[in-house]
């Protein structure tokens, strides 16, 4: 069984804000998931028999470019709007400072990825994800099998509600012995920032710019949510599959969702994009950097390099109380090969691109 070791410190407190503080290492404390990574020197390496397969390009996955895909995005207009903030929850994710960003107009997908899509691609292509390479990817305690849970025999230092499950992919959320039968419409998960690359490149596609996912999610709005300043829409109804109770041991399905939800199970925002906020942690482009130093960009891309990427959104795990990460300036990192049970996508496309 793999053991992987966190060197950060969870701490389950909140302060006056209700934002979770800042712990003394690199991560910020949470669910666990900004510090999920794979390592050689953590991780047993993948089989030698196992041979991962090219890397996607548009040369060797080329997929059909239907009417249909166009009318599953969402054209974001060109213009400037405000990325980060200076009222930073959590200072070590690096939300801030707030500036001035352009971005030239392109089209984002209306939903995350979802499995049904996902196992069109893999049955049309071969694809193998990184979690089947590896042959394992984390799952959330409490939600395997009493025959799965046996054989976990070691879990994240201080996130050990995070195992490390042999055999759980994309197609087996949970372990072996589940499959995503119900689950068509639900986010992909388990799939690494290589495989979301593989897959959108097959689409003709390519991941959104951290950027572009900031103002996608704020939906021409510059309140705290897309849909407002409270957790909660108008009359208490739910806006996001986030988590409520005490974070691990107490989910009350307040929003009706143990783990994820269907894709557009909930409302659109002002510009017509679903679930860019909860169900699960996205996958961006980006490298991860330490902070916006100009008070102006146009059409940012992120550092030219780095070792871990940015992912946007939050997840069915998130809560204010311990991981307040479901507010479009948060974000967090981990590498590119890395999976787990509250990771997927969405795609992007430059306009005019062919």
């Amino acid at each position: 069984m793999l053991l992987l070791i966190l060197v950060v410190f969870i701490i389950p407190v909140t302060s006056e804000d209700g934002a979770c503080p800042a712990a003394p290492d690199e991560d910020t404390g949470g669910c666990g998931c900004g510090s999920l990574k794979r390592s050689p020197a953590l991780f047993d390496p993948p089989s030698t028999t196992a041979s991962k397969p090219e890397q996607a390009t548009v040369d060797n996955l080329k997929g059909e470019r239907e009417e249909k895909e166009l009318n599953s995005m969402v054209l974001i207009p060109a213009g400037e709007f405000t990325m980060g903030t200076d009222h930073q929850f959590l200072p070590l994710d690096r939300e801030g400072p707030s500036r001035t960003v352009y971005l030239d107009s392109f089209l984002i997908d209306k939903y995350e990825v979802t499995n049904e899509e996902f196992r069109e691609f893999v049955m049309k292509t071969g694809h193998r994800t990184d979690a089947e390479v590896f042959g394992d990817s984390f799952v959330l305690e409490g939600l395997l099998s009493p025959e799965e849970d046996a054989k976990v025999a070691s879990a994240v230092a201080n996130a050990p509600w995070w195992l490390p499950v042999k055999g759980a992919a994309w197609n087996h959320p949970e372990g072996l012995d589940t499959d995503i039968t119900g689950r068509e419409k639900h986010p992909v998960v388990h799939v690494s920032w290589n495989d979301a690359v593989a897959f959108c490149t097959w689409r003709r596609k390519r991941l959104p710019t951290e950027a572009e996912f900031e103002k996608s999610c704020g939906g021409g709005a510059s309140s705290l949510y897309p849909w407002g300043e409270e957790e909660l829409g108008e009359g208490g109804k739910h806006h996001a599959n986030i988590w409520q109770g005490g974070f691990p041991l107490e989910n009350t399905l307040a929003d009706g969702y143990k783990t994820t939800s269907p894709v557009g199970s909930y409302p659109p925002n002002g510009y017509g994009v679903h679930d860019l906020i909860g169900n699960v942690w996205e996958w961006v482009s980006d490298w991860w950097d330490t902070g916006a130093t100009q008070p102006y960009e146009k059409n940012p891309q992120g550092p030219k390099s780095g070792t871990e990427k940015v992912k946007k959104g939050g997840s069915f795990m998130c809560t204010k109380q311990y991981c307040y990460r479901f507010r479009c300036p948060a974000r967090t990192k981990t590498s590119a090969d890395t999976t787990g049970l509250n990771v997927g996508f969405r795609c992007a496309k430059t306009l005019n691109e062919g």
